[in-house]
């Protein structure tokens, strides 16, 4: 018998692998073998089985698993290889020999690893242990927080052994094995910096030099691409021992460079560790091998420093990339350096708008790198920009995840976050850069709370509060020199072409005002036409001299630069800049680009491309650009008479892109609300190929879409603005505990605006679902008890029904059995006026469930039953699956299915009862059915199959969602499949009882009126 953790989760036998059944008795088991001969709390049970907040019969969930599990280990005869799992008190132990447990196995591989005399040994016990992997650890289970976090050991454990693996190659002269083997997990991990140094130095010393720099630099860009990151040191070294050709690294050598030998390589054994065992690392690292044992450096060799054991992680680090072509503030950074001594200081970088305070602030925290080893943490508050500042709670999560808190773990409330942040700092080494403050309250809650940590705050305002609260240290920045201005643009134009005109480069330097943004811009120009001479452009910028007494105001030069700039661009990217000053803020793409401007996505993208070689526009990531919040106020003036036309192309741009998004990701059928009066229709949609890649898009878009709804309020544009929100319905069911309140109050606030009573009710139904999901049931009741009275008002039957639905749910937990019996009644009563097979049966499902709390099992039965009857589709599975629970229930209650031997078996009777009632903690009105006897095995096994529908519902990659749909036809509707979502997504959230990630699931069924 072998226990296996490795790849898919398996207890392999003589007769072959148990059927362990589904992916959570899976994850029970992986929690067992995890802690093996130790008692498992069934709390840490239930943090490894569910991500969320685990349903009330968790418990019993888990001692199902635990029954099933010691049946099928008896079976196979686990007593006889000294396996039992037993019950302690509230634990469950695993008793089993470590040796029958593949993860022990691995570890005690590479303790004998380390314990060899000869590297041919080494290299034979690391490959045993690597082949006991068959795929990534606790495949085929469901991962909670815990199991993650030990797959991700486990993970950092095996990429460490093949580094090590590589090393004994190396050593043992078998270069081509070594690149080999690196190559495929550097293809699997290709930010891994430690694995393409060890990639680089195995090519090399295999003579293939041309691609160990070309690894270099492909890893080089990919971490510039997609991090903002430049090479750290250990990719940086081995990068530089390759272009020095140093005697460890070159073709043929025995060492290894950076991961130097570890292990015997001349001699048997380099320094023997207390047990007298040779430990491998010594003889990797210089400081810590012997002088005795040392070998003799080569004459004119360079020490190699050893970057640290493999698999250590590195410090965080979210500093974007150093700027480029830095020069002059010379005195500013060694006040930077000075103001950063002594204990918790707070240094202050202030400074008008576009004078480089970012720059100088990444300037000196790149340099200082080494002066803070646990990390650099870097946030923009965008105190300055339009687009508005972050909530101090989202800041807070950025840094909590930067230091290892797990998402779940982290406090909802910016108070609480800010605490864990000072705690988690303590005793660490941190630099905190925070630009672009607004005020001292903003950057107080950021503090850290270590005495060593370091942090670095932007303004242009002075924060004078901050000094007086937390004795900031302020470093004031002006302009630059004109000297500094001259350096500027030297170092984009070249020393020649300024040299060449030293007067006119003094003179340009000077008319830009000393701001750096305005120097780099005109550069830029300069740069792009070599055959301009820098007279000509300061004769040109000499022409602005009556807005060059206006620079008293902080973006006058900036401006002027800029309309430097623009004048000499061809009209069509002249047009596509003017009409991104109106976006809403964020990062756009060339869909949104096109939108603005009117034009298609390929004339966007171009038009892009040639503002971003202007330096008018960034380059975030590919295809997404940002304005610098002065050049979008500059754009936004060229052409003012286009911002309603602008942001309302924008906006039905969102409104098309996430109506795709939400058809991809959940697609339907009939028509839910018509499309906003005056709807442009964007040249082009973007196209989604899946789900998960419409999923992926509305998390990315979430702030822009946010910001855009706040933008169409203001512009009294009401009717987009409920749309935008509510066509993100598969983000808000998919985390509906995700904080939506507020953005559907904006929601609530325009349907109002609008006096549009169907948008009203419709938002409110689903605002009252969010806030049954908080556990604010009692809010929830208010918002909802308005709803179907709009709906009535609007005309709309259907709305009105699933306001219904969710109010009485609402009702039911509250305690209000027969107002929400009434409601239900009434809802199943509208949807079978208007045909609608959906939402009837979701009703029915409801009142069914509802009845047979109220103690009338007949009239649940045949709820149910009318119900069943309704919807045979394949999608409606999981919600098949809850009524037939509902049968199942009351026909026990009617006294069916109980066999004469059962009835005289009281004891056996309650066991039965505690599997098959209704528990949910405090709320017996309508969560508890009890006093049943024992069912029949033949109605369980119906029930059990049932459960397994909607586990192969939950397997297709669906989830609960609902909401407004695509345009359908000619008649630009908005079509969808009425589900939950828009309309109140899952009405019966949590009624049925079940886990939540199957009562995520059962949402998806819950089709028709509930948002739509």
């Amino acid at each position: 018998m072998e226990f296996r953790l490795l790849g898919t989760v398996t207890v392999e036998t003589l007769a072959g692998p148990l059927p362990l059944g589904p992916a959570k008795r899976r994850s029970l088991l992986a929690a067992l073998v995890l802690s093996a001969n130790t008692p498992v709390p069934v709390g840490r049970l239930t943090d490894s089985l569910w991500d969320d907040t685990p349903p009330s019969q968790a418990r019993g969930v888990i001692q199902g698993h635990v029954s099933r599990l010691r049946a099928l280990l008896v079976g196979a005869d686990a007593e006889a290889y000294g396996v039992e799992l037993a019950t302690l008190g509230d634990a469950y132990v695993l008793r089993v020999p470590e040796t029958l447990v593949d993860a022990q196995r691995f570890e005690e591989l590479l303790m004998l690893a380390r314990e060899q005399r000869t590297w041919a040994d080494t290299a034979l016990m690391l490959k045993e242990a690597l082949s006991l992997w068959q795929g990534p650890a606790f495949s085929g289970a469901f991962t909670g927080p815990p199991l993650r976090a030990a797959a991700h050991s486990l993970e950092e454990s095996r990429l460490a052994t093949v580094e090590q693996l590589a090393r004994a190659y190396g050593e043992l002269g078998e270069h081509h094995r070594a690149a080999a083997l690196l190559a495929a997990e550097t293809a699997a991990h290709p930010l891994r910096e430690s694995l393409a140094a060890e990639l680089m130095l195995a090519l090399y010393r295999a003579g293939r030099q041309s691609e160990a720099l070309d690894r270099f630099h492909r890893t080089r860009r990919l971490l510039a691409d997609e991090l903002g990151i430049d090479p750290g040191h250990e990719l940086a070294d081995a990068y530089a021992l390759i272009l020095r050709g140093e005697p460890g690294a070159g073709p043929g050598g025995p060492g290894s460079g950076l991961g130097a030998a570890r292990g015997p390589a001349a001699a048997p054994v380099a320094a023997p560790d207390p047990a007298g065992a040779p430990d491998p690392a010594r003889a990797a690292d210089p400081a810590r091998t012997s002088d005795a044992a040392r070998p003799a450096a080569p004459a004119g060799a360079v020490p190699v420093p050893h970057p640290g054991h493999a698999g250590e992680p590195l410090p965080v680090d979210l500093l974007p990339r150093a700027p480029r072509g830095f020069h002059g503030r010379a005195a500013e950074l060694a006040a930077l350096t000075r103001a950063a001594a002594g204990e918790a200081p707070v240094c202050l970088v202030t400074g008008p708008a576009g004078v480089g305070k970012t720059a100088l602030a990444l300037q000196w925290a790149h340099r200082s790198g080494a002066l803070f080893p646990d990390g650099r943490l870097f946030a923009d508050l965008r105190g300055f920009s339009e687009a508005g500042e972050p909530a101090l709670v989202d800041v807070l999560r950025e840094f909590l995840l930067a230091l290892g808190v797990a998402p779940r773990r982290i406090p909802e409330s910016a108070p609480a976050a800010a605490a864990l942040f000072r705690s988690l700092s303590d005793r660490r080494r941190l630099l905190v850069v925070l630009d672009n403050a607004r005020d001292s309250a903003t950057v107080r809650a950021l503090l850290p709370g270590g005495t060593d940590c370091v942090t670095l705050v932007t303004s242009r305002h002075r924060l004078e509060g901050l000094s007086a609260s937390d004795a900031a240290r302020p470093v004031p920045l002006g302009t630059l020199e004109a000297d500094d201005g001259t350096a500027l643009l030297a170092g984009v134009l070249g020393e020649e072409r300024v040299r060449a005109e030293p007067v006119a480069a003094r003179r340009l330097a000077e008319l830009c005002g000393g701001l750096p943004l305005a120097l780099r811009v005109t550069a830029a120009r300069l740069a792009g036409r070599p055959h301009w001479t820098l007279a000509a452009l300061a004769d040109e910028l000499a022409d602005e001299r009556g807005r060059l007494a206006c620079l008293d105001v902080d973006d006058t030069g900036v401006a002027a630069a800029l309309r430097l700039t623009v004048q000499h661009l061809p009209p069509e990217a002249v047009h596509q800049f003017a009409r991104l000053g109106h976006h809403p803020g964020g990062p756009v793409d060339p869909y949104a680009a096109a939108a603005l401007a009117g034009t298609d996505p390929v004339a966007a993208a171009a038009a892009l491309e040639r503002l971003a070689a202007a330096h008018l526009v960034a380059e975030t990531a590919p295809g997404r650009w940002i304005l610098h919040d002065l050049v979008r106020l500059y754009a936004r003036g060229l052409d003012p008479a286009s911002a309603h036309e602008a942001l309302t192309g924008v906006l039905d741009h969102c409104i098309a892109t996430a109506l795709a998004a939400a058809d991809t990701a959940e697609p339907g059928g009939e028509p839910c609300f018509v499309l906003p009066d005056g709807y442009r229709k964007p040249a082009a949609v973007r196209d989604f190929a899946d789900r998960a890649e419409a999923m992926r898009w509305l998390a990315a878009e979430r702030e822009n879409l946010a910001l855009a709804a706040v933008a169409a309020r203001e512009a009294g544009l009401e009717d987009r603005a409920w749309r935008i929100i509510l066509l993100q319905w598969p983000q808000v069911v998919w985390r509906v505990r995700d904080n939506w309140a507020p953005l559907l109050e904006l929601a609530l606030d325009s349907a109002r605006a609008g006096k549009d009573a169907y948008a009203e009710s419709r938002v409110l139904t689903l605002l009252g679902w969010v806030l049954t999901e908080e556990g604010r049931t009692t809010e929830a009741a208010a918002v909802l008890e308005r709803s179907p009275v709009l709906a009535r008002e609007a005309g709309d039957p259907l709305g009105e029904a699933t306001a219904l639905i969710n109010l009485a749910v609402v009702q039911a937990e509250l305690g209000e059995l027969p107002t929400a019996l009434a409601n239900c009644a009434r809802a199943v009563k509208l949807c079978r006026e208007e045909e609608d097979r959906h939402t009837e049966m979701l009703g029915l499902q409801h009142l069914a469930r509802m009845r047979l709390t109220a103690h009338r099992p007949q009239e649940a039965l045949d709820c149910a039953r009318a119900a069943l009857d309704l919807g045979p589709e394949h999608e409606e599975a999981v919600r098949r699956s809850l009524l037939l629970a509902v049968c199942g229930e009351a026909r026990i209650a009617l006294g069916e299915g109980l066999s004469d031997n059962s009835r005289r078996r009281p004891q056996g009777g309650r066991a039965a009862s505690g599997a098959c009632s209704r528990r949910a903690g405090p709320r017996p009105s309508y969560w508890t059915y009890s006093g049943l006897g024992p069912v029949r095995r033949e109605c369980v096994h119906g029930v059990v199959r049932q459960t397994g529908i909607v586990r192969q519902a939950l397997g297709g990659g669906r989830h609960p969602a609902a909401g407004p749909g695509r345009a359908g036809g000619g008649e630009g509707r908005l079509r969808r499949r009425g589900r939950a979502g828009a309309g109140g997504a899952a009405a019966g959230v949590g009624a049925d009882g079940l886990p939540a990630a199957v009562r995520r699931g059962a949402a998806a069924a819950h089709r028709r009126g509930l948002t739509g």
